[in-house]
C-alpha cells in the first residue's frame, strides 16, 4: 500500500538515522547526525542502499520527532541524504533544525527542485537522471562518483555549470577503487582545481 506524504514536509519516509563522522567531501571528518530518507528513482545500479528506494517500505515519521533526535547530540550538524532527499519538501524540517541552532547539510543528485534551508549543498550528480540546471547554481560542493574513464569528461560539464566558488571532487566509486583510484590521483594532478574525495568511513569502519 503506497503511504500518503504530506507535501509540507511535516512526515518524511525515514529509512535510518544515526550520529556518527562525515566520511566524504568537503565536510570529512566532522561528527554528524545522518538523517536517510527512503525513496529514490535515479536508479545507479552500483548504489550500496538500494534498500532506500522504496519510500513504502520505511515509516512515515514526524518532522519534529527527528529533529528531537538530532537535538540530542553534541555535533550541532545534520547530513539529510537519501535515497533522493529532495523527492519531499523539506523546507519544514530543515527551518526547525535551524532553530534548534543546528547545522544542515544536503547529499542530492540534484534530480528534484531545490527546497530546504541549507548552510551546505552537495551535488552528486547521476547520468541514470541529470540535474535540474536550476540547482547547480547553488552547489557548494559538486561530488562526482568516477565508475569509469568517461566519468571525468562528464566531470567536467559539471564544473562548467556551479558557481566559481564550488568545491569540486572526484570520488571512486567504492567497488572499483583499485582499478579507478590511480585514474583519479594522475587527472587531480594534471587538473588542480578537482580534490580527492574518499569513503574514509568505510576505512574507519563506521556508519
Amino acid at each position: 500500500m503506497k503511504q500518503e506524504i504530506p507535501e509540507d514536509g511535516t512526515l518524511l519516509p525515514l529509512m535510518e538515522e544515526f550520529y556518527t563522522i562525515q566520511g566524504e567531501g568537503f565536510n570529512t571528518g566532522k561528527a554528524a547526525y545522518f538523517i536517510r530518507l527512503g525513496g529514490c528513482d535515479v536508479g545507479c545500479h552500483w548504489c550500496d542502499v538500494k534498500e532506500s528506494w522504496d519510500a513504502n517500505l520505511h515509516p512515515l515519521t514526524p518532522s519534529d520527532v527527528i529533529v528531537d533526535h538530532a537535538d540530542q547530540y553534541p555535533g550541532k550538524a545534520v547530513v539529510i541524504t537519501g535515497g533522493e532527499p529532495l523527492i519531499y519538501n523539506l523546507d519544514y524540517l530543515t527551518n526547525k533544525l535551524k532553530e534548534r541552532g543546528i547545522l544542515t547539510f544536503i547529499e542530492t543528485s540534484g534530480a528534484y527542485p531545490l527546497s530546504g534551508n541549507w548552510d551546505w549543498i552537495c551535488l552528486s550528480p547521476k547520468k541514470f537522471k541529470a540535474p535540474r540546471p536550476d540547482i547547480t547554481p547553488f552547489a557548494h560542493e559538486l561530488k562526482v562518483i568516477v565508475f569509469n574513464k568517461s566519468d571525468f569528461k562528464w566531470a567536467e560539464e559539471y564544473a562548467a555549470m556551479v558557481s566559481p566558488t564550488c568545491k569540486l571532487y572526484l570520488q571512486p566509486e567504492w567497488s572499483k577503487s583499485k582499478e579507478i583510484t590511480p585514474l583519479i590521483i594522475d587527472y587531480v594532478m594534471a587538473n588542480p582545481k578537482w580534490e580527492i574525495s574518499l569513503q574514509t568511513h568505510k576505512f574507519l569502519n563506521i556508519p
